[in-house]
């Protein structure tokens, strides 16, 4: 009886079928711009403003915040889970190149469009440390 019981676990084991986690981490897009000398009002007003209003038509978008601060703002751009993350990065890139020319002309660097993919985040981190150099 145990004999059939250990290969009846073998021959299941082989057939049993394995399904990755699905995927339940939202594609994140986060627009940066940086703006030396200017308070947090100029930002709010001269950059971030008309950048959300450019974003804001892209279909799937779940939330945008935003922040601005003394020479910077920071917009973070939520898509609905499932979305694809380079198409939904592609359609940020456009609308915030189309928003360039609203911009003022003497910010730092043009804004910045980067992706969280958390697909791409470390599964683990180890550190080691050893007492002797050898």
């Amino acid at each position: 009886m145990s004999l059939f019981l250990i290969l009846f676990g073998i021959i299941g084991f082989n057939f049993l079928g394995v399904r990755d986690y699905p995927a339940i981490d939202p594609p994140i897009i986060s627009v940066n711009t940086s703006y030396a000398g200017a308070n947090s009002d100029i930002i709010e007003s001269q950059i971030t403003e008309p950048l959300e209003k450019s974003i804001n038509g892209i279909p799937g978008i779940r939330t945008i915040t935003s922040s601005s601060s003394v020479g910077n703002s920071n917009i973070s751009v939520e898509f609905n889970v499932g979305s694809d993350l380079e198409a939904a990065a592609n359609d940020v890139r456009d609308k915030v190149s189309q928003a360039v020319r609203n911009l003022p002309q003497d910010i730092d660097a043009p804004p910045v469009v980067t992706k969280a993919d958390a697909n791409n985040d470390f599964i683990i981190l180890m550190a080691i440390q050893s007492q002797s150099k050898d």
